[in-house]
This record gives C-alpha cells, sequence and structure tokens, in this order.
C-alpha cells in the first residue's frame, strides 16, 4: 500500500510540474514602463523627442533605462554598448 502511495505522490508531482510549465507565459512582459522611464531619463534633454524615441528603442531591445537623467549606464550593461550604424552611442 506505501508503494502505490508513493508512485501516486510521484506521479501527482509530475502532472503538477508539467502544468506549470504549460501555463507560465511565452513571451515575459517588460518589467520596465519604458516610456515613464524614457520620460524622465529625457526630462533634462535639450531634442526631448529625438531623446525619447532613441531611449523607447533601447528600452524595448534591452528591458531596462540606467536611473537618473544622465550617465548610470553601467546598471543596464546592454543600454551602455548599443551603438547607431555609424559606430555611435544610441542610447541617450
Amino acid at each position: 500500500m506505501a508503494g502505490k502511495a508513493r508512485v501516486f505522490m510521484c506521479a501527482s508531482l509530475v502532472v503538477l510540474l508539467l502544468l506549470v510549465e504549460t501555463t507560465a507565459p511565452i513571451g515575459q512582459a517588460h518589467a520596465v514602463d519604458c516610456g515613464g522611464a524614457c520620460s524622465y531619463r529625457c526630462s533634462k534633454s535639450s531634442r526631448p523627442n529625438l531623446c525619447n524615441r532613441a531611449c523607447n528603442t533601447c528600452c524595448r531591445r534591452c528591458d531596462c533605462v540606467p536611473p537618473g537623467t544622465a550617465g548610470n549606464e553601467d546598471v543596464c550593461p546592454c543600454y551602455a554598448h548599443m551603438t547607431t550604424h555609424n559606430g555611435r552611442h544610441k542610447c541617450p
């Protein structure tokens, strides 16, 4: 009897794990509110529209925006290393 209970318990755990794996979302939602984070990041920019456009592109690709209005790029290496076609720094 104890053997059957053990098999039943193991089978139940396997089914539970399969249910958890199959019901998990396929794509992860962005943890960052790109619009809000970029609005603040670009709030002191001399060209806020250009800054916001570039920042939102970088945020969508990297899923992060460094804190503050400038600098702090070590927090988000992807954001810091993204470049334009001309090799210039892309993200504000």
